[in-house]
């Protein structure tokens, strides 16, 4: 199973859509339980994917040396906005398999939502944990939001050569409605149709852009369906809290259902299936690719049910362009173009969550 270790509940940064730290009362900024309780918790399952989170996890490195330290996790993960890289030591950056940076696309667009300077930053922590020795998954994780030209700010990642995969999510349920209806007509899901097209043609010629959202559809059409929801948030994937709480999702932190138990009381085998996707969801066609999209957005509703329909909207979207790259993406597998080692993506849990 997944385990995301929230290291600390302050972030260094305070982007326009997210506002960065968690309240100290909800995740608590330093930790507050024994790193003992932690690795007694995590020994008792025997192949656990670690993923550092955050807040900020890099504004904790004592806790991410420790806990690397004192044991091996079958893979190794973080996600993070880059801006510290240098506080872990190359010794450490060669253990990950997978580095997350958060990082919008263009400059314009990365420093309007993240901070000035910030772009530039999180390309030299790129540089910094590749010269470390880094020889894993290196993946851009986009927020997407009004600014955002999904199609112009993809490919501006993709040329740069320095990330293997790109994930996105939507600036969408989390924050204030800011007319994100218009945008998905006119700009969104418009471009996705573009930029779909283009990695159609590019899988043609034997070359597979790392876009997670249309690979992880694609392995869903191709070889299995998505779990429910597809991060497998409260069924494979938990977070552990500064607290010791354990949450079924990472941003579950004020709500009662989130809440499983704690590290010192709880084991791993006794935590999946208390929280579950559920109608209208799992009555829908799409539902074995989208698995419900998110289960944090499923249980709050926050945007309403017109909100909740309006993205998935988007997600149906998405699968329908997809779809449509199924039968060549057949064909190219069946004449030995392409092979199933390429296509089927993730092969393991490593937090990007696939649907945006």
């Amino acid at each position: 199973m997944l385990y995301l270790i929230m290291t600390t509940g302050r972030c260094n940064l305070s982007c326009r859509y997210c506002g960065g730290s968690f309240p100290d009362s909800l995740v608590p900024w330093e930790v507050k339980y024994r790193l003992d309780d932690l690795l007694d918790f995590l020994s008792k399952d025997r192949e656990p994917i670690v993923a550092f989170y955050g807040g900020e996890p890099l504004l904790n490195t004592k806790l991410i040396g420790d806990l690397l330290d004192s044991m091996e996790p079958s893979k190794l993960v973080i996600q993070t906005n880059g801006l510290l890289a240098r506080k872990l030591s190359p010794r450490l950056w060669r253990r990950f398999d997978a580095v997350l940076l958060s990082i919008d696309g263009r400059e314009e667009v990365t420093d309007y939502y993240r901070g000035r300077g910030v772009y530039k930053r999180v390309l030299e922590a790129a540089a910094y944990i590749r010269k470390s020795g880094f020889k894993g998954d290196l993946i851009a994780r986009m927020t997407v939001s009004e600014k955002s030209s999904i199609l112009r700010d993809v490919l501006h990642l993709t040329s740069l050569g320095v990330f293997d995969h790109i994930h996105w999510q939507l600036d969408a349920v989390w924050s204030r409605d800011w007319g994100f209806k218009r945008w998905l007509r006119e700009s969104y899901m418009p471009e996705l149709t573009q930029l779909t097209s283009i990695w159609a043609r590019k899988l043609s010629q034997g070359e597979v852009v790392g876009l997670v959202p249309l690979l992880g559809v694609l392995r869903a059409l191709l070889f299995e369906p998505n779990p429910a929801p597809p991060c497998e948030a409260g069924v494979k994937a938990f977070a552990i809290s500064t607290s010791g709480d354990i949450l079924a999702c990472p941003i579950a932190v004020d709500v009662e259902w989130g809440k499983l138990g704690s590290i010192e009381s709880a084991s791993p085998g006794e935590l999946p299936g208390r929280v579950r996707i559920g109608s209208p969801c799992t009555t829908c066609k799409y539902f074995p690719v989208c698995g419900g999209r998110c289960l944090y957005a499923y249980m709050e509703r926050l945007w309403g049910e017109e909100g909740f329909r309006l993205v998935c909207s988007s997600v149906k979207h998405l699968i329908e362009e997809v779809r449509r790259v199924k039968p060549a993406a057949t064909r190219l597998l069946e004449e030995g173009v392409l092979s199933g080692e390429q296509l089927y993506y993730p092969k393991y849990n490593n937090t990007t969550e696939i649907i945006p």
